[in-house]
């Protein structure tokens, strides 16, 4: 990926700006989001078509009969009808991506009734449908509702791993906590700080904690993939850091997962030292 030779700083936001109204209990952690330098997009959803992405499905692979992927009044709709995912055609590394998100309202079997559940996958290399026969080998930046925020790896041909300083919770699972013990894996799943313990996967399900905006209103999640760090940002709030990622560079790939979401926003820019 080459840089552009415009660049810009993109200031730290202001999480009271861009929040949707989380308790006061927020860790100071979260609300230190570093400032970034990065140049102008090297890829960027154009409004109309999908020019620098393609589709992949379990069921069809290439080919998109059910229209799971559509552009419609500028933005892309996901319907979730078919497990797979709108995948990057280039390969990207040290970047800052920007998206702006919203749940729609469907949701299909087999999760008609569970979390309406999507995803981020970073850094996915290996063959189209490599993990379950859907997605790609990857470290995926979760989009649940509840669970927005949490860091997974995806294992494709291979095993990707990542380490994340971790509290145990009361429900024996690991979450991210700033200055807590290093923990690092090659599966299984690193909740973002604030997921309630007590999270059901049931749909409309949320947590007293959760920052991720209801059903209908639009979300700003952005990641910041530096060398083998991972931090990820949603509604200006820190609430997940890997590290010593195994996978630095590689496609991006928008899940569908059983659930309409639609994003009005996507936007890889290339970090500038």
């Amino acid at each position: 990926m080459s840089l552009r030779t415009a660049s810009l700083t993109l200031l730290a936001l202001t999480p009271a700006l861009v929040s949707a109204g989380p308790s006061p209990d927020v860790p100071s952690f979260a609300k230190d989001v570093p400032s970034v330098k990065s140049g102008e997009p090297v890829l960027k959803f154009n409004g109309k078509d999908f020019t620098g992405f393609y589709a992949y499905t379990k069921d069809h692979k290439y080919e998109d009969p059910k229209k799971v992927f559509t552009v419609k009044d500028g933005q892309i709709h996901i319907s979730g009808e078919e497990f797979g995912g709108l995948a990057t055609t280039g390969n990207f590394g040290n970047y800052h991506l920007i998206t702006e998100w919203k749940w729609g309202g469907k949701t299909w079997a087999p999760r008609t009734k569970n979390s309406r559940d999507s995803g981020i996958l970073l850094h996915c290399v290996g063959p189209d449908g490599a993990a379950g026969g859907q997605w790609m080998e990857s470290i995926e930046c979760q989009i649940i509702e509840g669970g927005c925020g949490d860091l997974l790896m995806v294992a494709g041909l291979g095993k990707p791993s990542l380490t994340c300083e971790t509290r145990v919770g009361p429900d024996k699972q690991l979450y991210y906590e700033k200055g807590g013990k290093p923990v690092t894996m090659d599966g299984g799943r690193f909740n973002w700080w604030g997921r309630d313990p007590a999270w059901k996967d049931v749909l409309g399900v949320r947590g007293p904690r959760d920052i991720e905006k209801p059903v209908g209103e639009w979300n700003r999640m952005e990641v910041i993939c530096d060398g083998d760090t991972i931090t990820n940002i949603v509604n200006g709030y820190v609430v997940n850091v890997g590290t010593k990622s195994s996978l630095t560079m590689g496609k991006l790939q928008f899940q569908s997962e059983g659930a309409e979401i639609i994003f009005r926003k996507i936007e890889i820019r290339p970090l500038v030292k």
